[in-house]
């Protein structure tokens, strides 16, 4: 049984780890293999048709936790203690819930202190105590009118018994029904930098980089660590000393050691095998990778991750909240004439849905089925997804329609433009 201290409106753990509201779903999940020898089943719940209709739930199904998600933050939202009998609890390091101590109204008054006045449904026959950032539910046949006389103690029920809590809840702020994440605790940060919004740009029809604003760990102040956030833009053809510059150190670096896609290339097997390997920055706290080229080790792609469950790379990147604007298709009023109007855009975004965008942009008529799986493990429980090519970017779909990834390449003039530089500047 997990012996576990609880602070409302903050988090629930131990001396070893914890569980803090505001964090990512990633980081409750390294908890969960961090701890596996206790926590001995972990399930991941969420909504396979449309993920951002309902929360991402890890439920930890023998130890009576379950931790819900804000489906488009993908941070803690809300912990739910859903079985009290399967876990000991503790409040300022006295307990009240375990084997031995009983979690009846009366307990929860000696150890939480007054409150506001509970509430009873009728209807679901439940009384609600709440707690600012945190509420626990008693079930009861009925409730009769309370007499508030010396706090909670006073209040009376029909079969003069104290009922016994249930479930216990922990968010952030006065009301359960209208929590909201917090935004991401410093304590939380580990000294990763993490992404608040990017920007594709785009001129006359090509990508020559990102705007991305970053928020990391600064300065402390008075022995506190404080929130530092800085705006920097990457272009194609920036150095790999530029892109450590901009952005820190990667967290992972990865060597491409075959290209899946070079059959679809003309005359691909008379190219050939090249000499050098192009490598990947993997940022996955920012949600995006970085590809630079093996020869020259300039920067020639970026492929940005909206990290949706139900894909392969769920859990392993962040979500890249990304826009990038894509001019619309002309529309005609006959069929002999178009309207002369000013170019119009579409905004895309880790949550557009691609029939949608579809409706205003022309993508390539056939997509590509790309099938992930990796060299040591060929299964792929999510299937295939689907690569559209619009303009130089290409969009990877999963079936339920939303946006896996975004591929973003530098156009061959900036290609061209490189490699000549790289030629005189070696003469």
């Amino acid at each position: 049984m997990l012996d576990l201290e609880v602070i409302p409106e903050r988090s629930l753990g131990c001396e070893h780890w914890e569980f803090i509201l505001g964090m990512q779903f990633s980081q409750a999940v390294c908890i969960c293999m961090s701890q596996v020898a206790v926590m001995k089943r972990v399930q991941v719940i969420y909504n396979e048709n449309d993920p951002l209709a309902s929360d991402l739930i890890l439920s930890l199904t023998l130890d009576g936790i379950r931790l819900l998600f804000d489906s488009v933050s993908q941070r803690l939202k809300v912990i739910e203690i859903f079985a009290m009998n399967l876990i000991k609890l503790k409040y300022c390091g006295l307990v009240f819930n375990s084997t031995d101590v009983i979690p009846t109204i009366d307990q929860i008054d000696h150890s939480f202190g007054a409150t506001h006045p509970g509430i009873y449904d009728p209807e679901k026959r439940i009384f609600t105590l709440n707690f600012r950032g945190l509420s626990f539910t008693f079930p009861v046949e009925q409730a009769s009118e309370p007499r508030y006389v010396r706090g909670l103690g006073s209040l009376q029920f029909t079969n003069g018994a104290s009922p016994i809590a249930t479930k216990m809840f922990i968010f952030s702020g006065n009301s359960l029904v209208d929590s909201k994440p917090p935004s991401l605790p410093i304590s939380c940060f580990f000294s990763h930098p993490y992404l608040q919004w990017l920007e594709v740009i785009r001129h006359n029809g090509c990508t020559s980089g990102i705007k991305l604003s970053i928020i990391c760990e600064g300065p402390s102040q008075v022995l506190e660590p404080r929130r530092h956030a800085c705006v920097q833009e990457l272009f194609f053809g920036a150095s790999a000393e530029d892109v450590l510059t901009l952005l820190g150190a990667p967290s992972r670096v990865f060597y491409k050691d075959e290209d899946k896609m070079r059959i679809h290339s003309p005359q691909a097997h008379r190219r050939a095998p090249a000499s050098f390997s192009d490598y990947f920055y993997n940022y996955f706290t920012l949600g995006l990778d970085a590809l630079f080229d093996g020869k020259y080790h300039k920067l020639k792609k970026f492929v940005l991750h909206t990290n949706y469950p139900g894909h392969y790379n769920f859990n392993m990147y962040h979500r890249c909240e990304f826009k990038l604007q894509l001019p619309t298709k002309a529309t005609s009023v006959d069929n002999s004439r178009l309207v002369d109007l000013s170019p119009t855009f579409i905004t895309v975004s880790a949550y557009s849905r691609w029939d949608e965008v579809c409706e205003k942009v022309q993508p390539s008529s056939r997509p590509i089925v790309l099938h992930r799986s990796s060299s040591t493990n060929t299964t792929n429980p999510f299937g295939s997804t689907f690569c559209y090519g619009v303009e130089d970017i290409i969009f990877e779909v999963m079936p339920n329609n939303l946006i896996a990834s975004v591929t973003l390449y530098a156009s061959d003039d900036i290609s061209h433009e490189l490699q000549s530089k790289q030629t005189d500047a070696m003469n």
